[in-house]
């Protein structure tokens, strides 16, 4: 019984130590994380999602699209697609920590994202996000792979 406790556990603790990351709010390497959480959101419950939104990333360093209008209290599922050769993520936050962040990577390339606010796809993937944004303003997104922001691969959604 001890030997199978003991594989048991040895065969949970990658799966047990990848949670622990994807919760304490940091990345797989490097271990910083975006602080302004208050007044983008916060991260969605999939079982209340009001609406799908579809958001294109490729190689011309945009996003499309890149104007996005929700309603204050909704969640909404963002289904992501890279459809460029490149690598390209989407991080939701403030203009300011996307700033920051986006330094950061530049100073840390190929470091993988994960929060809750963040996804990275290699080309060709698709993948999601599920958000409520729980107050009206504006809320930016943007992909800090070093130069796709200064590229003008940045967006916005208008919080009513």
């Amino acid at each position: 019984m001890k030997k199978f406790v003991s594989i048991l556990v040895l065969a949970c603790a990658p799966a047990l130590a990848f949670a622990a990351g994807e919760h304490s709010g940091g990345h797989s390497m490097g271990g910083h994380t975006m602080s302004g959480m208050s007044g983008i959101g916060k991260p969605g419950d999939p079982a209340k999602v009001s609406r799908t939104i579809e958001v294109v990333m490729d190689d011309t360093m945009q996003f499309t699209p890149a104007q996005i209008d929700v309603k204050a209290g909704e969640t909404i599922r963002f289904f992501i697609k890279n459809t460029g050769k490149l690598q390209h993520e989407m991080v939701i936050g403030t203009l300011a920590d996307l700033k920051a962040h986006a330094e950061e990577m530049k100073k840390m390339p190929g470091m993988q994202h994960v929060e809750p606010n963040m996804i990275t796809l290699n080309a060709g993937q698709r993948g999601g996000l599920v958000w409520t944004f729980d107050q009206a303003g504006t809320v930016d997104f943007a992909c800090l792979i070093p130069g796709h922001m200064e590229a003008g691969m940045v967006g916005k959604v208008n919080v009513n």
